[in-house]
């Protein structure tokens, strides 16, 4: 349960401002189906108030095409209280989080769990490292097959940062590469090294692809092992 909890601050935590102090709650179901009765677009998330069979609820996912009146069902629900959005600059009692059934979400597989985006801020344009496997952040995320199990060097502003979970410490990186549209933009990384969030590193690591942590939580991508260069 611990552990199952703590990938859920991972998969949420990013969408909460600094000043929120949002607090998870076990999901009453890992699936919510319900009609779309109000649709709120920002950078990269789409906000939904949804008509479901207990009544009314707000819920976000990564952006996607949603329109007013659609039916829609979102899976691996996560539950969060008293949620501040700096976009919407409105506060939800509750607010679940979940990922849209058949839709892709960037890092995770959407059948299985909710994406782990990183904030809603403009994407910084970082120069793209240089040497052998040098790669930006779209070329990873797209060319994932190509470069399973291969070691890549990349560059870019951390823009999330979770320290020593499940013994390793998470990074959401971006470069200005990519689209928020599909998920392109923003990278996940592990490693033992430390950063802070606004930091521009340079990290060495392998590319791992439908990485399972257990609990139905699946990375599609991410650099794992992953070492900051000078």
């Amino acid at each position: 349960m611990k552990t199952l909890l703590a990938i859920c601050m991972i998969v949420v935590a990013p969408f909460v401002s600094a000043s929120a102090p949002a607090t998870a709650l076990p999901p009453a179901s890992t699936v919510v189906s319900g009609e779309v009765l109000e649709v709120r677009d920002v950078e990269s998330y789409t906000y939904l108030r949804l008509k479901t069979k207990d009544g009314e609820t707000w819920a976000a996912v990564s952006r996607a095409p949603v329109k007013t009146g659609a039916k829609v069902t979102l899976e691996n629900v996560m539950v969060m209280k008293d949620f501040e959005s700096r976009s919407l600059k409105r506060t939800f009692p509750t607010i679940l989080f979940g990922s849209l059934a058949g839709a892709a979400g960037n890092g995770m597989a959407p059948a299985r769990a909710a994406p782990a985006p990183a904030p809603d801020t403009p994407d910084a344009k970082v120069p793209k490292a240089s040497g052998p496997n040098a790669r930006t952040v779209a070329e990873i995320v797209t060319k994932s097959a190509e470069l399973k199990d291969k070691p890549v060097l990349v560059r870019g502003k951390v823009v999330k940062y979770n320290a020593a979970i499940m013994g390793k410490n998470w990074i959401h990186l971006r470069d200005g590469s990519g689209s928020a549209a599909n998920g392109s933009n923003d990278l996940i990384v592990t490693t033992a090294s430390q950063a802070k969030t606004g930091d521009v590193v340079t990290v060495k690591g392998v590319v791992r692809t439908d990485k399972d942590f257990g609990s139905g939580y699946a990375y599609k991508v991410l650099v794992e092992d992953a070492t900051l260069q000078p």
